[in-house]
């Protein structure tokens, strides 16, 4: 039975992490999960970007993000960049299955790092992945 609210996004629902390892594309390039290839989008680079696809962990993409040329444009697109690789990650059936089978549960990226803006800590936050991640599921069902 699906809880009503999935506020963490690990065990059985690291799926809908972007840290879960499943390979994404997007922009013509193969990314080892859609940290990857969010962090990579930072930066007009070819370069930074293909650096970010080759690093082995989310992490390690997460923590070369932090440090490569930002795009000017990033703050006002970083949502529609997020929701785009979102959507070619749950385009693989096996993925979007146990998102659909989520149906009706709030899902929240609550999270102790202190990312409010993609996610909540301790309640409070925009919840931005979890607001993705419930449209694409939306749209899917409906």
């Amino acid at each position: 039975m699906t809880p009503r609210v999935i506020d963490s996004f690990t065990g059985p629902y690291r799926f809908l992490s972007n840290f879960y390892l499943v390979e994404v594309k997007y922009r013509g390039l193969y990314y080892p999960s859609s940290e990857h290839a969010f962090q990579a989008s930072k930066s007009l680079l070819v370069s930074e970007r293909k650096m970010i696809r080759d690093l082995l962990t989310p992490g390690d993409a997460k923590r070369a993000g932090q440090r490569i040329h930002l795009r000017p444009d990033w703050e006002k697109i970083k949502v529609l960049v997020m929701e785009k690789i979102v959507r070619k990650k749950f385009g693989r059936e096996d993925i979007l299955l146990g998102l659909l089978l989520t149906n009706g549960a709030l899902l929240i990226e609550g999270n102790n790092h202190g990312d409010r803006f993609w996610g909540q800590v301790k309640g409070v936050g925009e919840n931005h992945l979890g607001i993705i991640l419930m449209t694409i599921r939306d749209e899917k069902l409906s």
